[in-house]
């Protein structure tokens, strides 16, 4: 019997500083109608889908900055997007920021919660490649993620998703081949993605017209290296005076974008995922059994040296 899933990616606009968690989680709501009409069964929603990308500012009141943070998921605000998933029977991928008690201590984490078709939790994925700094660099675009947040602690999880195999990643973790390895080696079909990506870089204007084609191009790598399926949703447009790219998409294990958003705003796109494509692809060109030769990595890497250090021009 064929094996397929229904997946949406929920693309958003700006989500303004100001605008309340209950109006945010109105327009999710919508955008989670709108892919149950179109016949969706899993959603993904965007990075940090319940607030602005908050790590653009050098803030400094601990009140102000606790805001951003979920301490509960769901929790009293969110709690009507887990119903509407019941009511819809669609499930959804979100993606927010967690602030949990381990170890003793308060801990904060960019973290993507997967829910089921009857609204209840399945897992979570805390991401794993932190970018920018701690404090602003002068001459480079304000990007303090490593300041609000830890590195994910939860390593590369898949869960079973209506008997398929779902991993979840968070914007930077797209640019990096080792999140669809290690996701693909722990057996994921489908890979889930939501990210909050500038436009414009200070520090490199010579790539600009470079950024799109650089936003799909480790992803469709990624699908087509590790015959995954993976659907990423942006959060887009101008949001508290700093452009986001869109480029939304659903991309198929051959590396081919299958589905592909068209705005900067509320956007949902619908693809109808054809399993037995993994298999395909694995066999046109990535048969890992008969072809890979872990073994023998190690001695070709100590044959040809250690590399340049990753600081040398």
């Amino acid at each position: 019997m064929a094996r397929r899933l229904n997946v949406a990616v929920c693309q958003t606009g700006p989500i303004a500083r100001a605008e309340s968690r209950a109006d945010v989680v109105a327009r999710l709501i919508a955008l989670l109608e709108t892919a149950a009409a179109g016949g969706a069964e899993l959603a993904v929603f965007p990075e940090m889908a319940l607030t602005t990308f908050f790590p653009r500012w050098d803030l400094t009141d601990p009140d102000e900055i606790r805001a951003f943070y979920e301490r509960e998921m769901p929790g009293p605000d969110t709690a009507p997007l887990f119903a509407a998933a019941r009511r819809l029977k669609v499930g959804f991928a979100l993606g927010y920021c967690e602030s949990v008690v381990e170890d003793g201590r308060e801990r904060r984490f960019n973290t993507m919660v997967l829910a089921g078709r009857d609204g209840a939790v399945i897992g979570r994925y805390r991401k794993m490649h932190v970018p920018g700094s701690e404090a602003p660099e002068e001459g480079v675009t304000v990007h303090l993620e490593r300041r609000y947040f830890e590195p994910g602690n939860l390593g590369f999880p898949v869960f079973s998703f209506e008997g398929v195999r779902i991993g979840m990643a968070i914007c930077n973790d797209r640019r990096w081949p080792e999140t669809y390895r290690m996701l693909c080696l722990n057996g994921a079909e489908m890979v889930l993605i939501g990210y909050n990506t500038p436009l414009l870089l200070t520090e490199t204007p010579r790539l600009a017209h470079l950024r799109m084609f650089h936003n799909h191009l480790p992803m469709q790598a990624g699908a087509y290296q590790n015959t995954v399926w993976i659907a990423a949703a942006a959060k887009a447009g101008v949001e508290e005076g700093q452009a986001l790219i869109g480029g939304s998409c659903i991309i198929a294990p051959s590396g081919e974008i299958v589905a592909l958003a068209n705005s900067l705003g509320d956007e949902v796109i619908v693809h109808r995922a054809d399993l037995a494509m993994n298999e395909d692809c694995a066999k046109a060109g990535f048969d890992f059994a008969r072809y890979r030769r872990p073994d023998e990595y190690a001695l070709i890497a100590q044959a040809a040296g250690p590399r340049r250090p990753a600081t040398a021009g």
